[in-house]
């Protein structure tokens, strides 16, 4: 690996922050050997010549660029070519490791020394497949977290007039209710599906039914818990009398 200057890259990476779109900034870190580079370098998203360098040369310094809205980049020596640099996209922190299923990692490539030239190669090359990347990887996080965060049944209660009656505070299960006929109430969580027409009214639950599970929500029928009529009060049962016993 050839002994790269650190200024040099330092120097780059200062106007590559000045060129790219959007703003940006940038932090340069030099590692000691005793430095662990699996964790210095756990976020950088490649799994090619990027990924290749890393395993194969000591890291001595690298530079994170990071733009205003979060997006961060990996500028590092290349490890064959003086007049060359390697830069690769970085893993969004703090993100579910299953977000990541099914997505492709937006590989890094290879820059020239020219940061006008390098602006364009990472402008055209690089960010492009790093946003979508990272498009599917946010939207499969919330998912992700929408799923845990609502509960597994939903349950509809019969009412003693024949509707069911539901309450949610999950969007998407509200929307569903709305769309196959349940009447918003005005407290703001309760939903009602009237029982006038018992058919239409078994056509919606088994559409909504269907709707729900795809979002991982199975529905249970119950009927209210039956009260006592107005003006009553229960009976105690009767108690036998007590009788004394007198001893001699």
């Amino acid at each position: 690996m050839p002994d790269h200057d650190p200024e040099e890259l330092d120097s780059f990476a200062t106007i590559l922050a000045q060129l790219l779109p959007g703003a940006w900034t940038r932090e340069f870190r030099q590692h000691t050997a005793h430095d662990d580079q699996h964790f210095l370098t756990s976020d950088v998203w490649d799994m090619n010549q990027v990924a290749e360098a890393l395993a194969s040369h000591t890291l001595k310094h690298d530079v994170i660029l990071t733009r205003n809205d979060g997006l961060r980049l990996f500028l590092m020596d290349h490890p064959r070519h003086d007049e060359e640099f390697l830069v690769a996209s970085m893993a969004p922190a703090n993100t579910h490791a299953e977000a990541f299923r099914g997505v492709r990692e937006p590989d890094g490539i290879a820059i020239p020394a020219d940061p006008e030239q390098a602006t364009e190669a990472i402008t055209t090359g690089l960010l492009p497949r790093y946003e979508s990347a990272l498009a599917q990887v946010q939207d499969n996080a919330a998912r992700i977290t929408r799923s845990s965060a609502k509960p597994d049944t939903l349950v509809l209660t019969w009412t003693e007039t024949g509707d069911l009656s539901t309450t949610t505070e999950e969007p998407d299960v509200a929307e569903i209710l709305a769309r196959n006929g349940f009447v918003h109430e005005p407290d703001g969580t309760a939903y009602t599906l009237s029982g006038d027409d018992t058919a239409e009214q078994a056509r919606s639950v088994r559409t909504a039914g269907a709707q729900l599970t795809a979002l991982g929500v199975s529905l249970a029928l119950r009927h209210a818990p039956q009260r006592a009529p107005l003006g009553t009060v229960p009976v105690a049962a009767p108690h036998a009398p007590t009788r004394t016993v007198r001893s001699r």
